[in-house]
């Protein structure tokens, strides 16, 4: 553990906050949200729990912090990319069926983005004051505005309401078939065993193309 010694400019302690942020994002690729805990967390980045706390209130927050980060790259990436070899002279149910496939790929090369997401309501937001909240819903449903547009530029019939809408649903079913993808350790024990009971045997990529294409074509019925 290093000594303390308080940032004392904006920029140090901005480089602080990120330091926290790298070494969770880092914890993220050998265990699940579950397992990360604060005292671990201020192990790996050289500081201690109380001074990791001056930064971020809880282990929540950082996470949820995290998770805009995250966030916010997918939504920049798939703006120059998802809509990449999508003919705008195409039929609809071709360009909805390759904009599902390629919002799919984007999401599934981001294991630690949907992770997260899996956690999002039922943890990262709980353990939060409402200030974090308001500051990390801000911040993401601009980011959600930003991907409800990258939707709309490939499928001009969908309006902006149904087109935000579209965006939450996707959002939504990301971190619901993230967790059914990725079961616990006794629940594989019980698919190994009769793989006639697992839930989800398309598996996460599969199932969220699909169920993006449904929910656009849905849309775009009523």
């Amino acid at each position: 553990m290093t000594s303390f010694q308080r940032a004392r400019s904006e920029e140090q302690r901005e480089i602080r906050r990120q330091a926290i942020l790298d070494s969770a994002a880092s914890m993220l690729t050998e265990m699940p949200v579950a397992d990360i805990s604060l005292n671990e967390l201020s192990r790996r980045t050289g500081l201690a729990k109380s001074n990791v706390l001056r930064y971020f209130e809880s282990r929540e927050a950082i996470l949820l912090e995290l998770l805009d980060q995250l966030g916010q790259a997918l939504y920049a990436d798939g703006a120059a990319r998802i809509p990449a070899g999508i003919s705008a002279d195409a039929p609809l149910h071709t360009r909805v069926t390759r904009l599902a496939s390629a919002v799919a790929e984007e999401f599934a090369e981001r294991e630690m983005l949907c992770e997260l997401l899996s956690n999002q309501a039922s943890v990262l937001e709980r353990n939060v004051s409402p200030e974090t909240i308001i500051r990390y819903k801000r911040s993401t449903y601009g980011s959600l505005e930003g991907f409800s547009g990258v939707l709309r530029e490939v499928v001009p019939e969908l309006d902006a309401p149904k087109s935000r809408e579209a965006a939450r649903a996707i959002v939504i079913a990301v971190g619901a078939y993230w967790t059914h993808a990725h079961p616990p350790a006794n629940l594989r024990q019980v698919y190994d065993a009769d793989p006639a009971l697992v839930f989800l045997p398309e598996q996460f990529r599969a199932a969220l193309e699909r169920v993006i294409a449904v929910t656009i074509l849905g849309l775009l019925a009523v």
